[in-house]
C-alpha cells in the first residue's frame, strides 16, 4: 500500500517534461536506455539521471539482461495507484508525445525484424524437431487441458524459448512471466509477446535453477520441452516448486524414452526422453504430487512420443500441516 510519501515522491519525480514523456513510453512497453535515448533524442546521461529519479520513486523498475538493461513500470505496487492515475493524464494527442510514439513504433519494428531474422537463421532446427512427433497444436492443445479452463493470477513459463507457450497461457493469468537465459530467444519471445499485445506479460533473463522470485509466488508453471536440455532436470522440478503457491499447478511437457542419438550430437539433447515413474520421483522430492499423465504418440514409427505431466502441491504447506497434527 503506497504512502504519503510514496505519493509526493512519486509526482515529483513525474513533474517534469522528460520524465512525464517517459512514464507515458513506459505505459506502452519496457525499454532500454539505448531505445529511449532513440525515442526522445537525448543524451544517455541525461536519460539515466531521469531514470534514476524514476527508480528511486518506485514509478519504474530496472532489471539487467547480459549487457542490456531494461526499464519498465514498477510491479511492486507501492506507487501502482498514482501511475495508473497519472497514465490518465497523458494528453496523447500533444504533438510531442505524438512523436515519442511514432519513434517507439519504429523501435518496436526493428526488434521485429531482428527476431525474425535471427528466426530465419535457426528455423531449420525447429522445423526438423518438428517433423519428429505429432504437429505442435496438439502438444499445445494438451498443456492447455492440464492447466484448466480457470483464471490464474500468476503464472510462471521456464525456459520461455520463443515465447509461444507463453503467448498461448497468459491470457488467462494476470501476470505472467516467462524466464530465459538465451538473450537471442528472449528477443523473440519479446517480439511475440509485444505482438499478442499482451501488456500484462513480461520476459526474463533468469536462471531456472535459481530463479529470482520468492517462495510461493506462482500458481501455474509450465515446463514446455526444457528438461531434456538440462543436466540435472530434478534440481529444476525442486526449484520449480519452491516458488509454487500451496494448491498451484506445474505443467511438464516433454519426450518418452527414445534412442534418437543425434538429438545429443546436432540438437545438444542431454537425456533422451522421461519415463513416468523417474518424472514422479522428481515430483515427489520436490513436495508435489503427480496427479495425470498424457502420452502424445509421434506421427511415424520412428519418431518422438510427447508427455505432458501434471503436477500439484499440497493446498496446505507441509510444515504447517504438521503444526496443525501436533496441535
Amino acid at each position: 500500500m503506497a504512502t504519503l510519501d510514496d505519493v509526493l515522491n512519486g509526482l515529483k519525480a513525474t513533474a517534469e517534461a522528460t520524465r512525464f514523456r517517459l512514464l507515458a513510453l513506459f505505459t506502452r512497453a519496457e525499454l532500454t536506455v539505448s531505445e529511449v535515448t532513440q525515442i526522445l533524442r537525448q543524451s544517455q546521461p541525461r536519460v539515466s539521471r531521469h531514470l534514476k529519479l524514476m527508480s528511486e520513486a518506485g514509478l519504474i523498475e530496472r532489471f539487467k539482461e547480459g549487457s542490456w538493461v531494461f526499464y519498465r513500470l514498477a510491479e511492486d505496487g507501492r506507487a501502482r495507484a498514482l501511475i495508473e492515475k497519472l497514465g490518465e493524464l497523458v494528453p496523447w494527442d500533444d504533438a510531442v508525445l505524438k512523436r515519442d510514439l511514432e519513434r517507439l513504433d519504429a523501435v518496436r519494428k526493428q526488434r521485429e525484424a531482428n527476431a525474425q531474422e535471427y528466426f530465419a537463421a535457426n528455423a531449420g532446427e525447429w522445423d526438423s524437431l518438428r517433423k519428429l512427433h505429432i504437429p505442435e497444436e496438439q502438444v499445445e492443445g494438451a498443456l492447455l487441458e492440464m492447466v484448466g479452463p480457470s483464471q490464474i493470477s500468476s503464472y510462471l513459463d521456464l525456459g520461455t524459448g520463443t515465447g509461444r507457450i507463453l503467448e498461448l497461457v497468459a491470457p488467462r493469468a494476470a501476470r505472467a512471466v516467462g524466464i530465459d537465459l538465451n538473450g537471442e530467444m528472449l528477443t523473440l519471445a519479446r517480439a511475440r509477446i509485444e505482438r499478442a499485445s499482451l501488456a500484462h506479460a513480461q520476459v526474463r533473463r533468469g536462471d531456472l535453477f535459481q530463479l529470482p522470485y520468492a517462495d510461493q509466488s506462482f500458481d501455474l508453471i509450465t515446463v514446455h520441452q526444457v528438461l531434456h536440455y538440462l543436466e540435472d532436470p530434478s534440481a529444476a522440478v525442486a526449484e520449480a516448486a519452491r516458488v509454487l503457491k500451496p494448491g498451484g499447478k506445474v505443467v511438464i511437457a516433454d519426450f518418452a524414452p527414445h534412442a534418437l542419438e543425434f538429438l545429443r550430437d546436432e540438437h545438444q539433447h542431454r537425456r533422451l526422453g522421461f519415463a513416468d515413474k523417474e518424472v514422479a520421483q522428481w515430483c515427489k522430492a520436490a513436495g508435489l504430487s503427480l496427479a495425470a499423465t498424457r502420452a502424445l504418440p509421434p506421427r511415424g514409427e520412428s519418431g518422438l512420443t510427447v508427455m505432458v505431466w501434471l503436477a500439484v502441491a499440497p493446498a496446505v504447506p507441509q510444515r504447517r500441516a504438521k503444526t496443525a497434527e501436533a496441535a
